[in-house]
């Protein structure tokens, strides 16, 4: 009899437990590439005959007249680039997600960018469905830039860094920090196209930054 009252008990409270609930965000996902990949996309670089035709500066994203980051048009020949990198990472994001997309995607437009110390670029958002940053070179290491004067005695903690900036459910805003250093160089961040992003300058340091951004469309 007191096995019955203990199990018609246990039914009552498992009725009447609460469950958590989730709603529904998305994130990004990260990827270290191969050294094959690598060297297709250093081959893209170094196709271009002449990156002065390729110039672009974007009138939207200039911050202010220190915004000079530099960043050149590149193709993807034979779609190389996207079958054997981006495209892989997008079904990965698909999967993680559950966001199949019901279109045919495509890279639209991929670009090499050069920074210098004291460039930037501010918070934006891109066009498309995916965007994604992959990082080539990068001289500087951020435990460093944050011991420089400029930064010894400041709250943030973004000097040199790769940031992304969103509202949580209770519209507070979070960001997300990518230090930047040579650990990084080789990895690739998928993201929805949507989803503001800002680079911050670094500092004392004469060598340039490169790294590949792409938007993925329909």
């Amino acid at each position: 009899m007191s096995a019955i009252i203990n199990l018609i008990k246990e039914k009552k409270d498992k009725k009447n437990k609460s469950k958590p609930i989730y709603p529904k965000n998305v994130g990004w996902v990260v990827k270290k590439l191969s050294e094959d990949d690598l060297d297709l996309l250093w081959s893209c670089i170094d196709a271009k005959p002449d990156l002065s035709r390729t110039f672009k500066r974007s009138n939207k994203l200039r911050g202010n007249s220190s915004f000079k980051i530099k960043q050149y048009e590149l193709e993807d020949s034979q779609n190389k680039v996207w079958n054997s990198i981006v495209e892989p990472l997008v079904k990965d994001y698909e999967h993680y997600y559950k966001d199949k997309s019901d279109s045919d995607l495509h890279l639209r437009q991929f670009w090499v960018n050069y920074q210098k110390q004291t460039d930037y670029l501010p918070l934006h958002p891109h066009k498309g469905v995916y965007s994604f940053v992959i990082w080539l070179k990068i001289p500087t290491n951020y435990e460093d830039q944050k011991k420089l004067p400029i930064a010894r005695e400041s709250n943030s903690s973004a000097i040199s860094n790769f940031v992304f900036t969103y509202t949580d459910i209770l519209g507070e805003i979070r960001s997300t920090s990518y230090e930047m250093s040579s650990k990084v160089e080789g990895t690739m961040v998928l993201f929805p196209s949507g989803l503001n992003h800002q680079v911050y300058p670094f500092y004392n340091c004469d060598k340039l930054r490169i790294s590949i951004s792409g938007n993925v469309d329909y």
